[in-house]
């Protein structure tokens, strides 16, 4: 019989650094605001390599803009897509729930939304195309996508789903259960399933985005499809092994129902690529 006490348990802390009592309130830094940091300056980066490669030119108030833009976006759309998508009904309830960012709660779906509406304004603002524009912001997201995943690892969250393989853990938080082959009643050991989409919609994406953008020349828009339906597809993937976290719809978890959507996007956007490609231009 396999033995409970053979799986690692998770006993990480939230906190990089834990502050003392003091007449602020603050706590301390937590990972996961940590990963946001790392996310968004891995993308500020990432925009000045391509500037100085001659890859996308944007000067530097350009990018002060265009950063302020998608940070706006990702907050704003991922906590409102969190709310809307994963917990209606206590927002209807109460709307005032959306500001509670620190009860937790963030959509990477909505934060997509938001990013899109970011770009619009920027693209209108700017005077450039829109989806040539999209193309190099998806260049950008699964580096924050990777580090937020190792965030709610290091949180002990979003769990995966109950397992008996080697790498299994037990998550103190998660709930508890009767396990029949390990005859143990408590918290049961789980995939980790947030590295695996840590790899999955971080480094697997990244990887390809950036050989894609780097050594490939695709019309204006195919890129910023082939990530939308690359990310759907390694997302829904990724919950085969987690934990649901909220209701199933037609049989499927919520990231993979919303992730259709993403998967319909990105045939859209790669068919207006296609299509702005293949139009002669005007005499």
């Amino acid at each position: 019989m396999i033995e409970q006490s053979q799986y690692w348990v998770h006993n990480l802390s939230p906190f990089l650094i834990r502050f003392p009592e003091n007449p602020l309130g603050l706590d301390g830094i937590r990972y996961y605001g940590l990963a946001y940091l790392l996310g968004f300056l891995g993308a500020w980066l990432l925009l000045k390599l391509y500037d100085n490669k001659k890859k996308f030119a944007i000067d530097a108030d350009a990018r002060a803009s265009l950063m302020t833009a998608i940070i706006l976006g990702v907050l704003v759309g991922g906590r409102v897509g969190y709310m809307l998508l994963y917990d209606l009904e206590a927002f209807l309830a109460n709307p005032l729930l959306v500001l509670r960012v620190d009860q937790g709660g963030m959509a990477s779906h909505g934060g997509f939304i938001g990013v899109m509406f970011a770009l619009l304004w920027f693209a209108r603002k700017q005077g450039c195309g829109f989806l040539h524009l999209s193309d190099v912001v998806v260049t950008l997201a699964p580096m924050g996508l990777m580090f937020g995943r190792i965030a709610n690892f290091i949180n002990g969250e979003l769990w995966g789903r109950i397992t008996t393989v080697s790498w299994a853990v037990i998550f103190l938080d998660s709930p508890k259960s009767y396990n029949p082959l390990l005859e143990t009643y408590g918290p049961q050991p789980r995939h980790p399933s947030q590295l695996y989409e840590a790899a999955l919609e971080g480094g697997l994406m990244l990887a390809y985005v950036q050989w894609r953008f780097w050594c490939t020349r695709p019309p204006a828009g195919q890129l910023a499809g082939e990530f939308l339906i690359g990310y759907a597809l390694v997302r829904i993937l990724g919950e085969l092994f987690r934990e649901p976290d909220a209701a199933l719809v037609f049989g499927l978890s919520r990231g993979q129902f919303y992730s259709m959507f993403m998967i319909i996007a990105g045939t859209v956007a790669i068919w207006l690529a296609r299509r702005s490609r293949n139009t002669p231009a005007p005499s």
